[in-house]
């Protein structure tokens, strides 16, 4: 036998009997774990295909003349030989694209267990659990459980009071809504769901003024009507009465407790806006309002009667 297969054989083997050992030392074997049994299935295999490549070249390059078509392209006069791809290398390298298929769809990691996974599963148990012991809980006890899901989960922008942070980092939820957020909301329109459908609201070039001429908003206007829109809507004889009489009333209603379908209430909170909130997210002045998807609808529903409850809110 040529002593560079007797080495070979005589690596391979030593390589295998030390993965075989290292198994011994461990405490309980593979313990049937897909991941341990694959780790030294891939051992094995690297081992195995290792040596017989090294083998395969090392006895190439002893006996083996460079033979073939040179291809047409050199560089520095050093050319290459139109030779076809080695059998044996392109079925590995199938075999190797196989084997990851399989790998990440029916051995690992798709198909095995994960911590994510088990954590989701636990979370939705859990949610069906605590929906149904809340389910009908109402009025105090309900603002009671959002104010501590508020704590917890939008306290962080909002702040302790829920101004904001005086509205630098999110809205002031003791109000119902401020002339700055009516301004962006005319001046750069809204498409968030904010009656749960795709409805959107045009920017400023889309709405008509005062008048129902179809002639572009003014920046006097947007004013008067932000003002107006914010103070509750108070003052039916002011100049932002008159503006929101003509530009706002065909989608918001006249009294602006919103119309079905086209837009949403922009004079009183309700349960459903802030749900949708939660659910959709929200841009406006002070930035983008997160999806809140870590929360339950009794939980969504239980902040909404928090913030309904705040003092300018009510």
């Amino acid at each position: 036998m040529n002593k560079l297969y007797l080495w070979g054989i005589i690596i391979a083997a030593a390589m295998l009997g030390a993965t075989y050992a290292t198994l011994g030392y461990l405490k309980n074997g593979l313990n049937g774990d897909i991941v341990n049994m694959l780790a030294i299935a891939g051992a094995v295999a690297l081992v195995i295909i290792t040596v017989f490549v090294v083998i395969k070249y090392v006895r190439q390059m002893q006996v083996d003349h460079a033979s073939g078509d040179l291809a047409d392209e050199s560089w520095d006069n050093i050319g290459e030989y139109k030779n076809p791809v080695p059998f044996g290398w392109a079925i590995m390298f199938l075999g190797t694209m196989i084997w990851g298929m399989w790998y990440f769809t029916i051995g690992y990691p798709v198909n095995a267990f994960s911590q994510i996974g088990q954590y989701n599963e636990e979370v939705k148990t859990k949610d069906v659990q605590f929906e149904k012991k809340y389910a009908n809980i109402k009025g105090e006890q309900l603002v009671n459980m959002g104010e501590s899901v508020y704590l917890v989960e939008c306290v962080a922008c909002h702040g302790l009071n829920a101004d904001g942070n005086n509205e630098v980092d999110a809205a002031d939820l003791n109000e119902r809504i401020s002339e700055k957020s009516v301004k962006y909301a005319i001046e750069h329109g809204l498409t968030g769901k904010l009656i749960g459908t795709e409805a959107s609201m045009p920017d400023r070039s889309g709405l008509m003024n005062a008048n129902n001429n179809y002639a572009p908003i003014t920046d006097k206007e947007i004013d008067e009507v932000a003002k107006y829109v914010a103070s509750g809507m108070k003052g039916k004889d002011s100049a932002g009465a008159k503006v929101f009489a003509g530009t706002c009333t065909m989608c918001h209603g006249p009294d602006g407790k919103g119309i079905a379908g086209m837009a949403p209430d922009i004079a009183t909170w309700n349960e459903k806006l802030i749900v949708n909130v939660l659910d959709y997210g929200k841009v406006g002045a002070i930035g983008k309002m997160p999806v809140m998807d870590r929360l339950n609808a009794k939980q969504k529903e239980a902040v909404a009667a928090y913030v309904m409850s705040l003092s300018k809110g009510e």
